[in-house]
């Protein structure tokens, strides 16, 4: 058999938060991989270096973590006030399949920077110093993200001195608002940001029993738990967890049954097609503990602790979405979250996890017995890491 040479894709290898992953402007993409369906995910499974059974990635851009198995695909908006649409894939690992249900919100941090580099922003738009602020419509869930890039003499500036627990190097600060994050697009079974229409709900979940737990359309899908009652302190680090596989098929029962819970699937089954969204967090009051990096963090620093798992494994820090799923649930009196962080009303918290902490901000309302936020606000940073082609063979498209 003879075999054809590889092609070659442009390609943007970008840190965004605590996470990368690769950017491809949608017109880059071969002609077949423009439209979604399955040429597009063999393309993006080949790139990534998925699946692989050694759950290594090696021979892919993938770096073996749910945070650094990513793909971005960016593309000029048409939609009126919006500068770039902005599509996210979460790669499996180890499975042939790529979920596009959610957004990443640390990947978002960079959505801006790209887009301006890659033109995707009208000149005039765009000072020669100050911020930029680029208008994101998030096509996954369909929502509108503003995101303020620092300029400097022209140029997208990505050094500073702004440093965020789970990344090593300091950057510059990018503020990031996600704007009436809850669901409102058939997501979920309810189009409120609750989706049972209850802050708590009391829910039976083999293996844990009787449960309680917040449900949350906001950011991302999200099922919050109290530690406590799943037999954990909310001081966890990743090795506590994610070398215990007995822990994480029991932690993957709870989505699963939660996902049904949420409407956003039928039966159980449907869970294991469905593995970027929701996500699973647990909370608890704040205390001491020793973050991944060695550094002490108080319990007087902190409102609460919360630890959550992406693509089935804890985070070593945390997704942006789920930060704004923090962010909007502490801001509803009675929710898990809120009670963790000590109740009543709260426009912003602190909060630790695994890496160190994070301070989020939401603004919520409640409008005839219904709430939802407005707008959750964080800071992030992003930089560019390589910038260049991606080769895949051509029989993998």
């Amino acid at each position: 058999m003879v075999y054809g040479p590889q092609i070659k894709i442009a390609a943007t290898y970008m840190r965004g938060g605590t996470s990368k992953g690769v950017f491809f402007k949608l017109a880059d993409l071969p002609f077949a991989a423009q439209q979604p369906g399955p040429a597009r995910d063999r393309l993006m499974l080949r790139v990534i270096g998925s699946p692989d059974p050694y759950g290594k990635q090696t021979d892919g851009m993938g770096g073996a973590t749910s945070s650094t198995s990513k793909v971005v695909i960016l593309d000029k908006s048409l939609r009126p006030e919006h500068d770039v649409d902005y599509l996210f894939g979460q790669v499996s690992i180890d499975q042939a399949f790529v979920d596009w249900s959610g957004n990443c919100g640390n990947l978002t941090a960079a959505v801006g920077a790209f887009a301006i580099n890659q033109g995707l922003v009208a000149a005039e738009r765009i000072p020669a110093n100050g911020m930029c602020e680029v208008r994101i419509w998030q096509a996954n869930i369909e929502k509108t993200i503003i995101a303020k890039i620092p300029m400097s003499n022209g140029q997208v500036q990505e050094t500073g001195d702004f440093e965020l627990d789970g990344v090593t190097f300091p950057a510059a600060e990018i503020q990031v608002a996600f704007l009436d994050p809850a669901a409102d697009d058939g997501e979920s079974a309810s189009s409120s940001m609750f989706p049972t229409g209850n802050v708590v709900d009391d829910f039976e979940v083999p293996g844990f029993g009787r449960l309680q737990a917040t449900f949350i359309n906001a950011g991302i899908p999200t099922i919050f738990v109290n530690a406590k009652d799943i037999g954990y302190s909310g001081t966890e680090l990743q090795s506590a967890i994610n070398e215990n596989a007995a822990a994480l098929e029991r932690f993957e029962t709870l989505r699963a049954y939660g996902a049904v819970k949420m409407g956003l699937i039928q039966s159980i089954e449907e869970a294991a097609a469905r593995q970027h969204t929701p996500k699973i967090a647990f909370v608890a009051p704040s205390a001491d503990y020793v973050a991944s990096s060695g550094k002490t963090i108080r319990k007087d620093d902190i409102d609460l602790l919360v630890r959550a798992l992406s693509m089935g494994k804890l985070h070593h820090a945390m997704m942006g979405t789920a930060a704004v799923a923090i962010a909007a649930a502490a801001a509803v009196p009675g929710t898990l979250v809120n009670l963790a962080a000590g109740g009543g009303e709260r426009q912003q918290v602190v909060f630790g996890h695994p890496s160190g902490t994070l301070r989020v901000g939401a603004e919520a309302q409640c409008i005839d017995g219904q709430w939802t936020v407005t707008k959750a606000i964080m800071s992030r940073s992003a930089r560019v890491l390589m910038d260049g082609w991606v080769y895949v063979p051509a029989e993998q498209i």
